[in-house]
């Protein structure tokens, strides 16, 4: 006969271990508490908040750990009598005794400012006093160049009236020119000249020509200045010194005599008819409405504007009226064109590759006239503008729009 224990199958022994698990996880609090927190989705938070506290609490349990430690340690007293002996000055100084270099302070670590090393060595800039000779370069202008030396254009025409003739356009490559030192005028003495008469005709004291170092010149300001003795061919420095330009400037040409215009070219007109009378609006010439080269300059002998053009663009009439030059002239504009407004008004068209009018002919505002070129002595492809009013040049920029 079987017993009670015998008679128990393998179902209900499993049956028996579930329910002793199932009461052992009843009993503890904890494992409650996290089916519960499982159950609301707030374990994967949770373990990530126990994870941070769990590693700030290690932090400072090693913090406290080190402090217990250095407190624990062993401490090594200095005795008092040594500190208060370390405290009193040697009989030698310390400096015999480690035989240290003289310290010497220089003079830019006492003004506080820090000095830096340059391979190249710079002199002070001196006031010259001699001439220099300056070679004309392609593309060089006469105002390019003084201002390169830091003088005057008029001084450079003053200086070169042999090479330049007074005209800034005549200017080319290869031409040697005298350069100033300062500015004024350059004066070449002649069998009969007096320093009294030079210095009066540049506008200038004598004592001025004579002070000057570059003149090499030896006298006594007491003395009589006809004793001074300059040799022909000296070449002299006028500082301040002026003159009056050799003009090459067409002159105004009237309509009832316009043959006063044969000193100047073959292009002179004979007796004209009535013409057609300008406005007295102008209007720009040429295509571009900029200056490209030489702007209206009295004091260095330019007077007119160079408007920028290539070889053969249009050339127009600023303003109706009649032509009283058409052709060629000897004074360097090369191929020009004059037209008399009959108002008051004239105004010049030069340096033209080719002319499409001719004298005697009446134009329109804005008539085809010629053609952009570089004829004569022009620095370049340029119209070479000028306006005049009652028989005195103005300047053409403040009468164009």
């Amino acid at each position: 006969m079987a017993t009670e224990h015998d008679q128990m199958s393998p179902e209900n022994d499993e049956v028996n271990h579930a329910d002793v698990s199932h009461h052992a996880v009843k009993n503890n609090p904890l494992i409650e508490l996290w089916q519960v927190i499982s159950v609301t989705g707030l374990a994967e938070r949770v373990l990530r908040l126990g994870t941070h506290v769990l590693v700030i609490t290690l932090i400072l349990l090693a913090a406290w750990g080190l402090r217990v430690f250095y407190t624990l340690a062993d401490v090594v007293d200095i005795p008092s009598g040594s500190a208060l002996f370390a405290s009193q000055p040697t009989e030698e100084p310390v400096d015999s005794l480690l035989d240290l270099p003289e310290y010497v302070r220089r003079a830019e670590e006492a003004s506080g400012v820090s000095r830096f090393v340059s391979p190249h060595t710079d002199l002070p800039s001196e006031a010259r006093s001699n001439v220099q000779i300056y070679t004309v370069k392609s593309g060089d202008t006469l105002f390019g160049i003084a201002e390169k030396f830091g003088i005057r254009p008029e001084t450079m025409l003053w200086a070169n009236q042999a090479t330049l003739g007074d005209n800034p356009h005549s200017l080319r490559p290869g031409q040697e020119l005298n350069i100033l030192p300062v500015d004024g005028t350059y004066h070449r003495w002649s069998v009969g000249d007096r320093l009294e008469g030079v210095a009066r005709f540049f506008g200038v004291e004598p004592e001025t020509i004579i002070k000057f170092p570059g003149n090499h010149l030896s006298y006594n300001m007491d003395d009589d200045q006809s004793n001074l003795d300059i040799g022909a061919g000296t070449w002299l420095v006028i500082p301040g010194g002026q003159r009056e330009f050799v003009s090459w400037s067409v002159p105004e040409i009237p309509l009832d005599d316009p043959e006063v215009a044969n000193v100047i070219g073959s292009g002179a007109c004979e007796t004209l008819s009535d013409s057609a009378v300008g406005s007295g609006i102008f209007i720009w010439p040429a295509d571009n409405h900029y200056i490209s080269g030489f702007d209206y300059d009295p004091s260095a002998n330019h007077m007119g504007i160079d408007i920028n053009g290539e070889e053969g663009d249009a050339v127009y009439a600023a303003d109706s009226g009649v032509v009283v030059y058409a052709g060629w002239n000897d004074w360097g504009y090369g191929n020009l064109v004059v037209i008399n407004h009959s108002n008051g008004w004239q105004t010049l068209y030069a340096h033209m590759s080719g002319l499409y009018v001719s004298c005697g002919e009446s134009v329109l505002q804005g008539g085809l006239i010629g053609a952009i070129g570089s004829t004569g002595n022009a620095s370049g492809s340029n119209l070479h503008y000028e306006m005049m009013f009652e028989g005195g040049r103005v300047n053409p920029e403040d009468y164009l729009p």
